[in-house]
């Protein structure tokens, strides 16, 4: 099936209230027959990630919005997504954690059947640790009166998987459904709004113009088109934040077995570091991905080690004390070395730690800037942004998808509701139940990020005692636990 066509002979029409001909006095049509120089959609989603994907997934697997004539624009080839395969032993050094909302949702559309499920862990504890005290908090459901035993799903915290498994069994769904524009290897050259001619008035209509030479005119234009968002710039809406001036290193690991509780209790690992933290994430058998928050120098010296020397620094992040680990990072080479010897002074209990790394997966050490932004809003008129267009967090939680599926699920409740009232779907005040909702939520989850990473970037002073108070007090309070635990699943009550 040719990318760039539309893939069902039933998305022709727009929607039947926007297709049928209207009046010569009027002088507005609907069809994209009326201008054969553009086409015409009911939803142009800009960013073919997860994000996009799983709004179009939404919108053509839901009967009410089935019918909308919806299309995708995305600068990289999609038909590589589709076909995304990679053997066993390896792993794309690019994970997300998806909670058991965001699971679910995925199900609910028809993805996660479509998805490889021997490249998913999921993972029931998460143990993390003061790098500077040693206080810790260990989430896991034992407090829960045996809720976890009940069944595999109920004692789940997370799921971990390659976003490229993601994208790829939202592609064969959307292929399954059909009805879909899809328009990739076309980059954005520019949006600007329609004109009024004698047969049609898109005025008020976004139009898209793309590298092939192709305009697509959106009753909603969605941007799910990343940090640096074209959508949002069309729409005039700022976005503000900072940089944090420290970089995430990723990298996928071959571990020393398969956990400390095998391969059927698997628990992620993140330690607070002065410069950053340090998470190491389970995958499936004896692999890990990991995310570790450091300074830009810091990240340099990690990139150009040879992989043995990588490996030792990896193992001493979650072992040696942060003077150790700083001293390590100085040196030129050794490192395997240096921690061999400094393990030997240093005690530390084997089992609150991740079993060792022994490998790092050739070329997949990299680095990205880490960055918090956020939209003024996530609406305008026919305009709605979603995912990393309206938001950018810290890692450190691993929600910054969970916020974009959360960003969907959302959306596209608010465009079901337009289309089965009878609404224009594009305008502000049918999109305003969708930024009230999500606009507040992430504002919250990116304020909480935002303040334990200034908060455990403090390595002296009486900020160090209090906060180690403060874990171990909630880590001694189950009802409390349970409680954060349930938020961060996403599997709990709505308290913003």
């Amino acid at each position: 099936m040719p990318l760039g066509r539309v893939v069902s002979s039933s998305s022709r029409f727009v929607c039947r209230g926007c297709s049928r001909r209207l009046t010569p006095a009027s002088r507005r049509a609907y069809s994209a027959a009326a201008a054969p120089s553009q086409d015409i959609c009911d939803v142009v989603c800009v960013g073919g990630g997860p994000a996009g994907l799983s709004l179009l997934t939404a919108l053509r697997s839901n009967p009410v919005t089935a019918n909308l004539r919806v299309a995708l624009v995305e600068a990289q080839d999609l038909s590589k997504v589709a076909s995304f395969s990679l053997p066993p032993t390896q792993y794309s050094n690019r994970c997300s954690s998806l909670t058991p909302s965001s699971a679910q949702f995925l199900n609910e559309i028809g993805a996660w059947s479509h998805m490889q499920r021997d490249r998913i862990q999921a993972f029931q504890e998460m143990q993390v640790w003061d790098g500077v005290t040693d206080a810790r908090i260990e989430f896991d459901w034992q407090h829960r009166g045996g809720n976890g035993s009940s069944s595999e799903g109920a004692s789940t915290m997370a799921y971990m998987t390659e976003n490229l498994n993601t994208t790829s069994g939202l592609m064969k769904r959307l292929h399954e459904l059909g009805g879909v524009t899809i328009l990739d290897n076309s980059r954005v050259e520019s949006i600007s709004l329609g004109e009024e001619s004698e047969d049609l008035d898109l005025s008020g209509w976004p139009v898209v113009h793309l590298s092939g030479g192709q305009s697509l005119a959106a009753r909603l234009l969605v941007g799910a088109d990343g940090a640096n968002s074209p959508v949002r710039s069309f729409a005039g809406i700022a976005s503000r934040g900072w940089d944090y001036g420290r970089h995430g290193i990723v990298a996928t690991l071959e571990l020393e077995g398969e956990g400390w509780g095998g391969a059927h209790l698997k628990t992620a690992y993140q330690r607070f570091l002065p410069t950053g933290p340090v998470a190491m994430l389970p995958m499936p058998g004896k692999y890990a991905t990991l995310v570790w928050s450091t300074t830009p120098e810091n990240a340099a010296v990690l990139k150009r080690l040879p992989a043995q020397d990588f490996v030792a620094l990896v193992n001493a992040a979650f072992r040696l004390t942060p003077v150790d680990i700083a001293y390590m990072h100085g040196q030129p080479g050794g490192q395997q070395e240096e921690l061999a010897w400094r393990t030997e002074h240093t005690p530390f209990d084997a089992r609150a730690v991740p079993q060792a790394a022994v490998a790092v997966q050739e070329g997949s050490v990299a680095s990205f800037p880490l960055k918090m932004r956020h939209a003024d809003t996530y609406i305008g008129e026919r305009v709605a942004l979603v995912g990393d267009a309206a938001h950018t967090i810290h890692p450190l939680a691993g929600q910054g998808l969970n916020q974009g599926q959360g960003d969907i699920q959302s959306l596209a409740r608010a465009i079901q509701y337009a289309v089965a009232h009878g609404q224009d779907l594009g305008t502000q005040m049918a999109l305003e139940a969708y930024n009230s909702e999500r606009y507040a939520a992430n504002h919250v989850v990116l304020g909480i990020c935002d303040k334990l990473h200034k908060l455990y970037s403090v390595d002296s002073g009486p900020l160090v005692p209090l906060r180690s108070l403060g874990l171990r007090a909630v880590n001694g309070l189950s009802s409390l636990k349970g409680f954060l635990m349930d938020q961060a699943s996403g599997t709990g009550a709505k308290v913003f």
